[in-house]
Formats: C-alpha cells, structure tokens, sequence
C-alpha cells in the first residue's frame, strides 16, 4: 500500500497569451482519489496539469505536496508524469524504452516483463518502438507508470489512439493503481468508467 499523501491547490491562476484560463482554483486530492479535469481545447487542462508536475509556475496561488511546496525532491520521486504525447524513444525497443524509465526513476522496480504483459505487449521486448502501432505505442508509454513506485500520476489525455478494449485496460490499471492508495489527476475528453473509485471533477471554461 502507498503511504498517505494530499495534493493541495489554492488560489491558482493562470493567464495565457494575456487570456485567464482559469483563476481563483482550489482543490485537494487524497489517496485512493482521481481528478478530472474537463473541458474543450484551449480551456487550459494541459496548462494546470503544467503547473501540477512543476513545469510551469502559477500566475497566481500555489501547489503544494503533504503540505509542502511542490518543488521538493520528495515531490520528483512520488509523482510521475505522462503527456498526451507519448515520450517513448522511437529508435529504441519496447525494452530499451522501459529499462531507460526505470534507470531515471528514483523508485522502481525491475519487473518490466510483468509490466508489458499487464499492458498487452508481452513478446514485443526486442520491437522498436516505431514499428508500434499508435495504441501500442500509448500502452507502451503508460507501462512505465507500471514500474515506477509514484503515488501520484498525472495524466494528459491518457486514452489517446486506444480503442475499447485498450481504455477498458488503462481505466482497468487506474482503478488498481487508487484501490492500493494511489491517486490520479488527468485530463480527458472520454467520459471515466471507475464506478468503485472516488472520482472528483473540475470543468475548465
């Protein structure tokens, strides 16, 4: 199980090309939560998921980690970032791709095999990662939150290129990933199936 954690916002605020996304914002994530952030294209959820990982500072208010500011060392090794690109290696395998992952991660483990059978990509360890197929490529990327120890996942559109069966198998892991004390914040246009899982919304304008 993962110890107790809080994700903490208050009071953010973020302008773009001189347009608020969104201002005055306040939330706080426990474990065995998700938060979904919602909305059209441009309304902001990659720029606060940005502000989420650290990547980018508030206009205004703050984030802060089990009541510390997210810039901490703690805060790198438990939280784990995936965009809604898929940040593989093209030109290297499935395998390389992973083994790389978890040589950068703080925390891990060395079970890559158990990971790429979990996210259907058994036998495909000596496959560059541009022969993949879209979706393929999107498990491969979402494998390795499989191997890396993070409390937290932030998630940018995380269904991506999946078809049914695909988003059945992440929202699958998802659901795991809570019932074992974990938390999610993503961003997604694809309505949540997680009927035993807390799931909190934010609707960006």
């Amino acid at each position: 199980m993962i110890d107790n954690h809080t994700l903490q916002a208050q009071n953010l605020s973020c302008i773009r090309d001189d347009r608020v996304l969104f201002s005055g914002l306040d939330f706080t994530l426990k474990n065995n939560q998700v938060l979904l952030l919602e909305g059209k294209n441009g309304s902001g959820k990659t720029s606060l998921l940005r502000i989420l990982c650290g990547f980018r500072e508030p206009d205004a208010g703050e984030v802060r980690w089990c009541g510390e500011p997210i810039e901490s060392v703690q805060y790198r090794i438990d939280m784990a970032y995936v965009g809604h690109l898929d940040g593989i290696k093209k030109e290297l395998t499935v395998l390389e791709n992973l083994t790389v992952s978890l040589a950068l991660a703080q925390v891990g483990t060395h079970n890559i095999q158990a990971a790429l059978a979990r996210v259907q990509l058994a036998g495909f360890d000596d496959v560059p990662a541009q022969a993949l197929s879209a979706g393929q490529k999107r498990r491969l990327s979402l494998a390795r939150l499989l191997i890396t120890h993070n409390a937290l996942w932030i998630l940018d559109e995380p269904f991506t290129a999946l078809d049914k069966q695909g988003i059945a198998l992440i929202e699958h892991l998802m659901a795991e990933h809570c019932d074992q004390g974990g938390m999610i914040v993503l961003s997604s246009h694809h309505d949540l199936n997680l009927p035993t899982t807390d799931v909190q919304r934010i609707h960006l304008a």
